[in-house]
């Protein structure tokens, strides 16, 4: 499968644009970013706690 050119990405810009309207469009933007920076810095955070355990060494805290 090829990436699509340059014209088929006009094409599908436009369906979208004729789908959403242009005052949609800059709002579905920052949302699908924002999602996507949230997603990653949870994935940092799930490696940050799998480092954290290693480090302890499965040590029980003292009581």
């Amino acid at each position: 499968m090829n990436m699509p050119g340059p014209f088929e990405l006009i094409v599908i810009f436009f369906v979208i644009l004729l789908l959403f309207g242009a005052k949609r469009l800059p709002e579905i933007g920052r949302s699908l970013g924002k999602s996507l920076r949230d997603f990653k810095n949870a994935l940092q955070g799930l490696d940050s706690d799998d480092k954290e355990k290693k480090d302890k060494g499965g040590q029980n805290p003292p009581a």
